[in-house]
């Protein structure tokens, strides 16, 4: 059986962001990212949220509808956040 992908890349995320930490404790500079890091960030914090809200739907026994609509409710805010602080719509960015 092929290890699972959140198990393979748990360790990466937590060197990118242990490496974020030290970058903003020591350098005082805007990190200036590009764009498609918008894209790439909000992918991930998709990927493990909707894996972690699976685990608490499960906890909570949810019938499948009620999983989706608290689903789709988790994108349009994140979205919309993400709308509201930086006027990138992230259905654009996959364009």
């Amino acid at each position: 059986m092929r290890e699972p992908i959140g198990k393979k890349l748990s360790p990466i995320l937590t060197e990118i962001e242990n490496t974020l930490w030290e970058y903003e404790a020591n350098s005082g500079n805007k990190p200036r990212y590009e764009e498609n890091a918008v894209r790439a960030s909000v992918k991930i914090l998709m990927s493990v949220l909707m894996d972690k809200m699976w685990e608490l739907q499960e906890e909570e026994d949810m019938g499948m509808e009620q999983r989706m609509e608290m689903s789709n409710k988790a994108g349009e805010e994140i979205r919309q956040l993400i709308k509201t602080y930086t006027n990138i719509d992230m259905h654009e960015a996959y364009k």
